[in-house]
């Protein structure tokens, strides 16, 4: 999670000093709220503010910090990490679960509004994986039964490396 909103210009500042274009960006900014997680209901509007600006705004400041690079050199992917609940309405994920289904609909509008500039964007799902996040979430989940994070990596890579993803 960013500490400050200005992050942003140091994080794609040193990205973009260091390796002089980007061509891939992945943004993984995940945060639940509070735990145990709450109703809709219950959940202080503080609490889904900071759902909201860490999986929503801090993507959409990454992305636009690092998108005038790609449309230079007229190509590039940004991949946004999504979640089923972005789908799926479960009981309690209703900040989470609302946070991103903001950021695959961004997706998508940035991936029509962008194509003809040869830039990418694509939301993926990587699964349930074995992380802290989800340990927090889901205290009694059987950790055998997750995905590797290292794995679902690897996985999520491969599936925006072949042509026609969107």
């Amino acid at each position: 999670m960013f500490q400050k909103k200005e992050d942003i210009y140091r994080i794609s500042g040193e990205a973009l000093a260091q390796l002089g274009s980007v061509d891939l960006l992945i943004n993984n900014a995940s945060y639940l709220g509070a735990t145990p997680l709450r109703l809709l209901a219950d959940t202080d509007c503080e609490d889904f503010a900071q759902v909201l600006e860490t999986n929503v705004l801090g993507p959409f400041r990454l992305t636009k910090a690092i998108l005038p690079s790609m449309l230079l050199q007229k190509h590039g992917t940004v991949l946004n990490i999504s979640s089923d609940a972005a789908i799926n309405p479960y009981p309690k994920w209703g900040a989470y679960g609302t946070s991103k289904a903001a950021l695959a609909h961004l997706t998508r509008i940035w991936s029509e509004e962008l194509r003809e500039h040869g830039v990418r964007f694509v939301a993926l799902d990587p699964g349930d994986m074995n992380t802290p996040m989800h340990a927090a979430a889901i205290p009694d989940s059987d950790p055998t039964q997750l995905s590797d994070p290292h794995t679902a990596a690897l996985r999520l890579l491969d599936l925006i490396s072949k042509e026609g993803v969107s």
